[in-house]
């Protein structure tokens, strides 16, 4: 089946397509295959997934469309399962094994766009920006509080990824302290003494079972009292509750989070609406340039499935047989 053009379900809905898909990589998209559209504005999951990409040998899924056992099972034709984004966890990779079909995942575009509004709330935290600009809005003259100056300040890092070694870059430039623990990608700098020296301190760890509940309480009163933490990574990585007391008590001052508990990965709304937090809607890789290099890798994957050829980013090649029906062969 080398050089067949391939039927394809693009999952994002009309809602969420401009942003993280858009025309341009649509119409490098449809060089490769026939295009059938999300035409509604909700996320489509489990058997409403399965039916809207009937007849579809692939699906390209938003984060918001998991891929799941009830999925995979009602996709007879299903081939691959390309997921626009680099996280994964919403997927059961077992379940599409077990049916023989492929999942992907792209590389990650996105490591600028975090990095910077990290960078961003660290600014806002340490200046109150959105505290005062309501307050001002509203009609206050607003008492400028508590401030700091991030060449006098210490960042801490847990993790040392890509978005981690890139805020560490840009810190470094602002002329802050640097501080990182990672025991597998730099290690030497305990996990204790990051979060007890650092003035801002932000979770870029990896999730695993490992990582659970990584900032507990413990790892709070750890902290300097009057320091401000910052979540990047995954909202499992953080005891919310724990988080919630720490503020409570006046022991953090604050905290930024583009990630948490909530659907999607979202902050939990009880710690969004407080006005000791900075909170984004997990829109940390929401820039032009990251939604275009993720889409483009799922383009490229399709060109290379459509070629008879195991794309880039597969992660259960040796499981899905199903890549025979398009001359690919597994071992």
């Amino acid at each position: 089946m080398s050089g067949n053009r391939l039927r394809v379900f693009l999952s994002h809905g009309t809602d969420v397509f401009p942003g993280y898909f858009g025309d341009h990589a649509l119409a490098e998209l449809r060089k490769h295959a026939d295009v059938v559209r999300n035409a509604t504005d909700r996320d489509l999951r489990d058997g409403e997934l399965a039916e809207a990409a009937r007849g579809c040998q692939v699906i390209i899924a938003f984060r918001g469309s998991p891929g799941t056992e009830a999925t995979f099972a009602a996709s007879p034709d299903l081939v691959a399962f390309l997921r626009c984004a680099v996280d994964i966890s919403t997927i059961d990779v077992p379940a599409a094994s077990a049916q023989g079909i492929l999942v992907t995942r792209a590389t990650p575009g996105f490591v600028d766009a975090v990095a910077e509004l990290g960078i961003g709330m660290i600014l806002d935290l340490a200046r109150g920006i959105s505290r005062m600009g309501q307050a001002y809005r509203a009609g206050r003259d607003p008492e400028p509080g508590r401030n700091l100056q991030l060449s006098a300040s210490t960042l801490g890092l847990v993790g040392y990824g890509r978005i981690a070694k890139r805020m560490e870059e840009i810190a470094l430039a602002l002329g802050m302290k640097v501080l990182v623990h990672d025991p597998y990608l730099r290690p030497g700098t305990g996990l204790e003494e990051v979060q007890a020296q650092a003035d801002f301190l932000v979770c870029l760890a990896i999730s695993s079972p490992e990582t659970a509940n990584l900032m507990d309480a413990a790892g709070f009163a750890r902290m300097k009292r009057g320091a401000f933490f910052i979540n990047l990574s995954r909202g499992e990585l953080v005891d919310e509750d724990a988080l919630e007391a720490a503020l409570d008590s006046g022991h953090l001052a604050g905290a930024a989070m583009d990630v948490g508990r909530a659907p999607d990965q979202k902050p939990s709304p009880r710690l969004a609406r407080r006005p000791d937090v900075v909170a984004t809607p997990h829109i940390g890789g929401v820039t032009p340039e990251a939604a275009y290099h993720q889409a483009m890798d799922t383009v490229r994957q399709i060109a290379s499935l459509a070629a008879g050829k195991l794309p880039e980013g597969a992660v259960n090649a040796g499981q899905a047989h199903r890549l025979s029906r398009l001359g690919i062969a597994v071992s």
